[in-house]
């Protein structure tokens, strides 16, 4: 009966989170399954526990345990940096001169700089328990990659990083930081797998994407006895890892007596947006609260906004499973644009079907616009964020604007789910005024949709 009770009760003494939150669980209507690329059919836990770890596995099909106990080590390993602050963003409020109260939920007080290493640190440890000698992943920014790498370090394991290639060479030192922890660190597409000789056959020069580092990721893992692939997004157990954020940040506002009205979160995979908003998206769903959840992407790879809602395979070399979702096609690669964990072709079947319901809508920003209110953030609020995370801070700066005008005092919660200290080439590149936007046309969004997997 643990999962009929409210999950505050599942709180320690020093509020960090006893159990996960699942929020397929609360789904009337759930995320199609995903689908055995070999046979078409809904994947069977046998199947996927040859990718994934087994306890991976089990999560990722589990659409009925509201809460999963959180091992006692991975909650030990949680204390050294959670929980952490929920931050009321006083100075950034006075300087927009907004009725709103803007908070922010901040994951960058960690090693790895980001929300990451709360699903690293599972997947690490659920690996050390199947007695696996390793792992291997991809990563876009490299905070995926840097986050795994110190988990990995910490239980022993061998890890093996896909990095897209323009990340790779735009994020010299995040590179760094994970050869630092022992992670072995390959440019993405690269000439170590089939796949990814394939790649660069068909698309000679591209800057690579996640679909791609994906691919190459998921050959290794399987050509290597005692290794399995994980995955830093878009699966249903990395939101599940994740809705640690969401359950801290709700246990702190509720702790004040205050209500939040609107939830903004950056969306590529979908791992932050989703995790920070369970509880609150679950207490909609039980008909408890209303809320307004907005998820905000990168004009450059605008999955929600303009994408197609279908059956597509998770990486570009078509070896993964197909997941129902939001997509731009497996096959498309999204412009170099410095937000490089935003740049994967498709959304996260959680988030992809409660945006298909209605439950939550989505805006598409510009990169300049994204860096301008980066640094405007920076020289008020005194953090310097990731790339990936000002496109929160950007629609949450609109929205409070927009309080501005009506005289409404509305409450925003977004995530700042990384600090930007290894972003500085891409800042670099934004105050010299070299920094272009780019807008897919419908021509390649269309040749890319047409490739789709039939049925």
């Amino acid at each position: 009966m643990q999962q009929e009770i409210p999950y505050k009760i599942y709180l320690e003494e020093d509020e960090l989170p006893y159990s996960w939150m699942n929020l397929r669980a609360y789904m009337d209507k759930k995320p199609a399954p995903l689908l055995d690329p070999a046979t078409m059919q809904p994947i069977t836990q046998e199947a996927l526990s040859k990718v994934f770890c087994e306890e991976l596995a089990k999560q990722e099909l589990d659409d009925t345990t509201k809460l999963i106990e959180i091992p006692k080590e991975i909650r030990d390993f949680y204390k050294m940096y959670r929980p952490a602050p929920l931050v009321r963003a006083y100075c950034l409020e006075k300087k927009l001169g907004t009725p709103a109260h803007i908070y922010y939920k901040f994951e960058g007080n960690n090693t790895s700089g980001s929300h990451k290493l709360n699903s690293a640190i599972a997947q690490a440890y659920y690996a050390k328990q199947q007695g696996l000698k390793g792992v291997t992943t991809e990563t876009g920014a490299g905070q995926w990659g840097t986050a795994l790498s110190m988990a990995c370090s910490y239980f022993g394991l061998d890890c093996q990083v896909f990095m897209v290639k323009c990340s790779y060479e735009q994020k010299p030192f995040r590179r760094e930081v994970m050869r630092t922890y022992g992670a072995h660190v390959t440019p993405s597409p690269s000439t170590t797998t089939a796949v990814g000789r394939k790649i660069l056959e068909e698309f000679p020069g591209t800057n690579g994407s996640l679909g791609c580092a994906i691919s190459e990721a998921v050959e290794a893992s399987s050509r290597d006895e005692g290794y399995r692939y994980v995955l830093g997004s878009v699966l249903n157990q990395v939101l599940l890892h994740q809705s640690i954020i969401g359950l801290e940040a709700k246990t702190a506002l509720d702790k004040y007596g205050v209500k939040a009205d609107i939830v903004i979160g950056c969306a590529g995979g979908g791992s932050n947006l989703g995790g920070l908003i369970t509880p609150f998206m679950a207490e909609q769903l039980e008909g408890k609260a209303k809320y307004q959840f907005i998820a905000v992407e990168p004009a450059t790879c605008p999955t929600l906004t303009r994408g197609t809602y279908a059956y597509d395979y998770c990486d570009t070399g078509k070896i993964c499973p197909l997941s129902k979702m939001y997509t731009l096609g497996s096959g498309f690669i999204p412009a170099a644009s410095h937000a490089g964990g935003l740049r994967y072709h498709g959304m996260t079947s959680v988030l992809s079907e409660l945006y298909d319901q209605g439950l939550m809508e989505a805006r598409a920003v510009k990169q300049t616009e994204v860096f301008e209110a980066a640094e405007y953030f920076a020289r008020i609020e005194g953090i310097l964020p990731a790339p990936e995370s000002a496109h929160a801070i950007k629609v949450a700066m609109d929205e409070a604007i927009k309080c501005k005008e009506t005289g409404e005092e509305k409450v925003i919660v977004f995530g700042l789910t990384g600090t930007g200290y290894f972003d500085m080439m891409s800042y670099e590149k934004f105050h010299d005024g070299k920094m272009v936007n780019y807008t897919p046309t419908d021509e390649e969004i269309d040749t890319a949709i047409a490739k789709l997997p039939k049925f």
